[in-house]
């Protein structure tokens, strides 16, 4: 008896329209195709059409899609010990704790595991006021950090506003981004420096002594992939220091190659107190994510049950697919390869590009982590589509969005920006045939300009 029948692909959506409730969207008003299969860094759908995914999905397929090792060390886990309950030592978990630890920077050496990257952000904020007895959390504007409870409460963005009010003691800043300065920079440097004053006088007016921790994407993801200038983590680090606040690293998209360093943090040698983790550490082939702890706030609950625990954190069969991922990582030099990817095909020609199309205001980014910024006017930076456009007034980006996928490029789209963010693994041809798609698809663009 075959127990999981393949269906025809109009026999797959006719029971997802009426009986699947979509994340993030209105039910109704949406017809999400049929995918048949995929590979590498492509998919296809139900009517055949082929896609080149430059959004990793939702940027956590960074071995890309069906990566044949992973498949296989899921399988071979599966047919050893499907599951077992967390409070066992089993050998999977070990691995994959062990390496992860290995990966971290400083003394981060124990890891909690989680389900996924809005999870690892509820129990990091939990461990920090825990570890400080304090209650406040500073988290920034333009963030995303997961759709639970205390993660969207921390989120700075739009998605957080229907499900206000809820967790308490979120506190949300400024963080720096030049192109869109809240603090009239004209640069880099200044913006560093006026962002960290900003921090600075948003703890003290907060009271220091109650912040438990400061909160940051170290590299901003679905708002914007916003890069921080050089000084900017450094000067969080010592500012917590200064004041014996918690400094969580939101790595859940950064993390794992995709900025070009096993963490973004790396890039500036800066060590948090913790560090949350998802997405790339298995390429999302079962749910995984995760709390990388110092060794003063595992230190803490060396003698204190830490309250907090889930059925299915350190799942065997996620564990062994991370693993088998970090080897792979370490064979290949994916690491190397995402930092050549960036720094020799992907910025280089994402800038080509910009110079030909009068809509591209700003490109920015860091390993395969890309973001091509669009405007109706580059000398006032008017953004091509409003903030939190919807509508009619997000048009513009739909047209573009639709160039792409009409010549076979599934792109991410947010907000007045196409991020390029395909896997780690796609060769430097797709990865020049991406942007030639986005190319002609932006002269859509170029047409809304001024």
């Amino acid at each position: 008896m075959e127990l999981l029948p393949r269906l025809d692909p109009d026999e797959v959506r006719r029971p997802d329209r009426a009986h699947v409730f979509h994340s993030w969207s209105a039910r109704d008003l949406i017809d999400p195709p049929a995918i048949v299969s995929a590979r590498g860094s492509r998919f296809t759908d139900h009517t055949g059409r082929e896609y080149l995914d430059f959004a990793s999905q939702l940027v956590n397929l960074n071995l890309g899609h069906q990566h044949p090792e992973l498949v296989e060390a899921i399988a071979e886990a599966a047919s050893r010990m499907t599951t077992m309950a967390p409070g066992f030592a089993v050998e999977t978990r070990s691995q994959a704790a062990a390496m992860i630890a290995d990966k971290g920077p400083g003394d981060l050496d124990s890891v909690f595991f989680t389900n996924g990257g809005a999870d690892a952000n509820e129990h990091a904020i939990r461990m920090a006021r825990i570890h400080t007895g304090r209650h406040k959390v500073l988290a920034a504007y333009r963030s995303y950090h997961g759709g639970t409870a205390a993660a969207m409460a921390l989120t700075g963005e739009p998605r957080r506003w229907g499900s206000e009010p809820s967790f308490t003691g979120v506190v949300h800043y400024w963080g720096p981004y030049a192109y869109r300065s809240s603090f009239h920079s004209d640069g880099e440097e200044q913006e560093c420096e006026r962002a960290l004053a900003h921090l600075r006088q948003t703890v003290e007016v907060e009271g220091p002594g109650r912040v438990a921790a400061i909160v940051l994407e170290t590299i901003v993801g679905t708002n914007g992939v916003l890069v921080p200038p050089d000084g900017y983590l450094a000067g969080v680090r010592e500012l917590c220091d200064e004041y014996s606040i918690v400094m969580i690293a939101d790595e859940v998209m950064a993390g794992f190659g995709r900025a070009g360093e096993w963490f973004a943090v790396d890039h500036w040698d800066v060590t948090p107190d913790l560090i949350t983790f998802a997405k790339g550490v298995n390429s999302g082939y079962v749910p995984l994510g995760g709390v990388i702890v110092s060794g003063a706030i595992r230190e803490t609950f060396g003698q204190r049950s830490y309250p907090g625990g889930l059925t299915y954190q350190g799942h065997p069969l996620a564990c062994a697919s991370a693993v088998a991922s970090m080897r792979i990582f370490e064979r290949d030099d994916i690491i190397g390869r995402a930092r050549s990817l960036g720094e020799d095909v992907i910025g280089p020609g994402l800038r080509e590009i910009a110079q030909r199309h009068p809509s591209v205001g700003d490109v920015r980014g860091l390993g395969v982590m890309w973001a091509v910024e669009l405007v109706r006017d580059r000398e006032t930076r008017e953004p091509l589509v409003p903030f939190n456009a919807t509508g009619s007034d997000a048009a513009p980006m739909g047209e573009v969005a639709a160039a792409c996928k009409k010549s076979g490029l599934w792109p991410m789209v947010a907000g007045n920006r196409v991020h390029v963010v395909p896997p780690l693994t796609t060769s430097p041809d797709e990865v020049r045939e991406g942007p030639a798609i986005l190319d002609e698809a932006l002269s859509v663009a170029d047409a809304h300009t001024a």
